[in-house]
């Protein structure tokens, strides 16, 4: 079995008080890339102003140019190592290039890249039997895809299928898709189009008790709650109660009175890692089968693991969808993704559709995806989420004590967002030249974090599964570091 590496000689202590000259000092990795003899950057720079999409998408005035990866680690152009804690976009779930996943991608490789699902393949039903296996009752068939939005825009049709309605419900601040159909789930203001889209969607309060207009000390999942102070009762939660009363308002007035379906991720991912009160998407689940819709979980983010209490995000609700999404960590960045539903969701869908997806079952991303939860169990990785993920919170909530410009610290497991504030007192969003100044010195001092929130406000921080509690110390001390250099430009 194929056990991960472990970080030679990888302690490293936390150094308390940091000035401007002292940079925190990168855990070791035993590791040695190829040397880059690829494109030019000037050139990479050039093709890309010429043949690719126009969208300013790349983090950084000065794009990273990446060359390779080994489990935490990635490697730019130019030799530099940097922490990789995005996972690009949490995708790599069990560490860039892992020699045990990489072995399985060869060997099918040189046996058998696509048949489609015209033909059986052995990596297809290996997968869908091991797939299956995770997932309670009655959520067992499973359609193959390539992408989160195509998995989305499956269940949607799905939803519609099956209920016979059209409305589809989902909060502000989702990021269900870009994909021409789940852009009307979507309710980030970027991503929305000035053309008409997105029939029978309607959005809905998020619940986000940092945020919105309620929230206290214990309304969430996580080993670090808001700063707000609430008066509820130990067995009650008004704010979930007050969020409820504007999803119903939703329901009576917004869409018809029976309703296709309800989309939730357990937790936003796009929108800076926003969990909701416990107990509500439990009520609201209720509500929309009341209105003969079905429940549908993304858990593109959340899935296989990362939360480290439970393997996917809608069990950390204690609630069971009628449908479940998934792609990102299912491939370790190999495109694959998928919906599961019940025996008789899957047969309304049959009924009125030939439903066809050309790369879907792939052999090459089935074989991946068999190897990815192989190596999830065999290395304790949902375990060492949970462990290493709250360790991390409680470090991460300690800056946020520090700094008045971190204004929350909230996440599950290894899915952590850390929203930025003018000030505590008006939760303001730090503007984003400032947040882009404080990434910006991250990624100097070896440390690449993510982006989200409807203002681009919160740091968002999804590492691989594999991570270690030295290279979180080192993570801290670098955002540590970063802040206090944002405290003294802004003295100046």
């Amino acid at each position: 079995r194929a056990v991960r590496p472990r970080q030679i000689g990888a302690s490293w202590t936390s150094v308390t008080k940091l000035s401007l000259h002292t940079k925190p000092k990168m855990p070791p990795c035993d590791f040695t890339p190829e040397r880059y003899q690829s494109l030019a950057y000037n050139r990479v720079l050039e093709i890309h102003k010429q043949h690719l999409s126009p969208m300013a998408t790349a983090y950084f005035q000065k794009p990273l140019l990446l060359h390779q990866g080994h489990m935490e680690w990635l490697y730019d152009s130019e030799g530099n190592r940097y922490l990789d804690f995005f996972s690009g976009i949490v995708t790599v779930s069990v560490g860039h290039c892992h020699p045990k996943v990489n072995a399985v991608a060869q060997k099918q490789l040189g046996r058998l890249w696509h048949t489609s699902t015209l033909f059986f393949h052995p990596p297809m039903h290996e997968y869908a039997e091991k797939l299956s296996a995770l997932l309670p009752e009655p959520l067992k068939v499973i359609f193959l895809t390539n992408s989160g939005s195509e998995a989305n825009d499956l269940a949607m049709l799905m939803a519609r299928a099956h209920s016979n309605n059209l409305d589809i419900i989902s909060f502000r601040g989702a990021y269900h898709g870009c994909s021409p159909y789940t852009l009307g789930l979507t309710n980030v203001g970027t991503f929305k189009m000035e053309l008409p889209g997105g029939l029978g969607c309607q959005s809905t309060m998020c619940p986000d008790v940092f945020r919105g207009p309620w929230g206290g000390s214990h309304c969430r999942d996580s080993p670090v709650q808001t700063i707000r102070k609430c008066s509820c009762a130990p067995d009650c939660c008004q704010a979930k109660d007050k969020y409820i009363e504007q999803f119903e308002d939703t329901l009576n007035t917004s869409v018809a009175k029976s309703l296709a379906g309800f989309f939730a991720e357990p937790i936003q991912g796009v929108n800076g890692v926003v969990q909701y009160p416990k107990g509500f998407l439990k009520e609201a689940f209720k509500l929309v089968r009341e209105r003969g819709g079905v429940c549908i979980a993304d858990e593109v983010q959340t899935g296989f693991g990362r939360l480290g209490s439970h393997f996917w995000g809608f069990q950390t609700h204690d609630v069971l969808p009628d449908i479940v999404t998934m792609a990102k960590g299912m491939g370790n960045g190999f495109p694959m993704a998928a919906v599961v539903t019940t025996p008789e969701i899957a047969k309304s869908l049959a009924k009125r559709l030939l439903h066809f997806n050309t790369f879907g079952g792939n052999p090459m991303a089935c074989a991946i995806g068999s190897a990815v939860l192989e190596v999830i169990k065999e290395e304790n990785l949902q375990e060492n989420s949970q462990e290493v993920g709250t360790y991390m919170l409680l470090k991460f909530a300690k800056l946020r004590d520090e700094f008045e410009i971190v204004g929350d610290v909230r996440g599950k497991g290894l899915m952590i967002g850390m929203e930025m504030v003018q000030d505590k007192v008006s939760r303001k969003p730090l503007p984003r030249e400032e947040l882009n100044q404080i990434h910006e010195d991250c990624k100097r001092l070896g440390l690449l974090v993510g982006r989200g929130g409807i203002f681009s406000q919160t740091f968002r921080i999804a590492p691989p599964m594999c991570i270690t509690k030295p290279e979180v110390d080192f993570a801290v001390e670098v955002f540590r570091s970063a802040l206090i250099q944002h405290m003294e430009r802004r003295a100046k």
